[in-house]
């Protein structure tokens, strides 16, 4: 039966993307058992509930996102994006078997956590940029929006599926496992990279090489009013609410006193929000700003239902109601940058963005985990909850200039209004 074009699941029709899909999901599943049982070896077997140190293990894995900004927005431009991607997803799962192999043998120390996070981070931020960039040569600008809404239903799927499975792999065979079954996984991308179709891809067109391109990038979204605005939401967002390693780590240990299995299924059931608000962001045409003021204010409401939650299972909903939030605002920001965006800047424009949305990452999270040890993991939710509304006073803000500018423009050329 033919997809129809209108339908969730149109950019599945071209060959590339299916491949792409399926080798990715497989990957994403292991990604999510892997972060799982990291946060879980953190936490309870190296350190004594140390929120902290949670909170330093991810600000050197997201750290690089913002520190190698200048290399990977040109890469993603400059460079062919299939055979980088090859190369990052290769170390990425070759760190994953190392920190198995540390585990697995006995061996592993918190510092080695802390170098393998951060080499981890920086191949992680020379594929980012490119991997959300290369959806467009997989399908075109017109199912561009479809297509990262699939993406990021890929990815929540597999966070369902992964944490639940992490619990299950660390209560029976061990952290180690885990972390090996995530360096298995990426074999599946590498696979799906070979198989496809080259002379079907859509090559975006190409940056020139030249001195300043990393500066050109910063000149060209200081321009763009609608861009900044995009950014600062997603700096107060990434800085202090996407810390949910902290969050459901803290809450499940400290609070609801649950067990390996028990934080496992909190993730998963975050994750129930998240696909939900994936297949929402497919179902749309084309995204809207308006999309970013609704989804910070319902992030904000629902960090604040989790840090009031009187038990396990009206937290675990407050979680879906993140969730959604989380991806209608990810998701958004994603499409917008890229479809208002010239191809030939595309690759640092998304470099910005996830430096932005990920680099905020060494401030915020360890100001949540020292929140979450010294006043409470309720009083860390809470430090998420302002993030959103910020982020929605800032989306409105940039609504209520945007029509301002467009009102005057409007009764500049009105039939009745003198021009000079």
């Amino acid at each position: 039966m033919t997809v129809p074009a209108s339908g969730i699941f149109r950019s599945l029709q071209g060959f590339n993307y299916r491949v792409w899909a399926g080798g990715a999901f497989i990957s994403n599943v292991g990604t999510w058992v892997q972060r799982t049982a990291q946060d879980w070896l953190v936490l309870t077997q190296l350190t004594h509930h140390d929120a902290s140190a949670v909170g330093l293990v991810m600000a050197l894995q997201f750290g690089p996102q913002l520190l190698l900004l200048p290399w990977t927005g040109f890469a993603a431009d400059h460079w062919n994006q299939r055979k980088l991607l090859i190369v990052t997803q290769a170390t990425m799962g070759i760190l994953a078997l190392a920190l198995g192999a540390l585990t697995v043998t006995g061996i592993v120390q918190l510092w080695q956590v802390y170098v393998l996070a951060f080499l981890f981070g920086c191949a992680a931020a020379f594929d980012a940029p490119v991997r959300q960039t290369f959806v467009a040569e997989l399908v075109g600008d017109d199912d561009l929006h479809n297509a990262v809404a699939l993406n990021s239903t890929s990815f929540n799927a597999g966070r369902m599926i992964g944490p639940a499975v992490s619990g299950i792999i660390i209560a029976t065979i061990g952290t180690g496992g885990a972390f090996l079954i995530n360096g298995a996984s990426f074999v599946a991308v590498l696979i799906s990279l070979a198989f496809l179709r080259t002379s079907e891809l859509r090559p975006n067109a190409r940056a020139h090489r030249a001195r300043g391109s990393f500066t050109e990038g910063f000149r060209y979204v200081w321009g763009r009013p609608d861009l900044k605005a995009i950014l600062i939401i997603l700096f107060l967002i990434g800085t202090f609410g996407l810390n949910f390693p902290i969050f459901i780590s803290t809450m499940a240990v400290s609070v609801f006193h649950a067990d390996a299995r028990g934080y496992g299924l909190l993730s998963s059931i975050m994750a129930i929000g998240t696909v939900a608000g994936a297949l929402l962001g497919a179902r749309r045409d084309r995204p809207r700003f308006s999309l970013l003021l609704v989804g910070s204010a319902v992030f904000g409401i629902g960090c604040t239902l989790a840090a009031i939650a009187p038990d396990y299972w009206l937290f675990a909903a407050a979680l879906v109601v993140i969730g959604v939030a989380a991806l209608t605002l990810t998701n958004t920001t994603n499409s917008l940058m890229q479809l208002t965006t010239e191809p030939a800047m595309r690759g640092r424009v998304m470099a910005l963005r996830v430096g932005i949305a990920l680099g905020g990452t060494p401030i915020g999270a360890p100001i949540v985990g020292w929140v979450a040890n010294h006043c409470g993991p309720r009083w860390a939710l809470g430090v998420g909850a302002m993030s959103g509304f910020a982020a929605a006073i800032v989306g409105l803000y940039a609504m209520r200039r945007q029509s301002h500018a467009e009102w005057t423009r409007s009764d500049r050329t009105s039939p009745g209004h003198s021009q000079t």
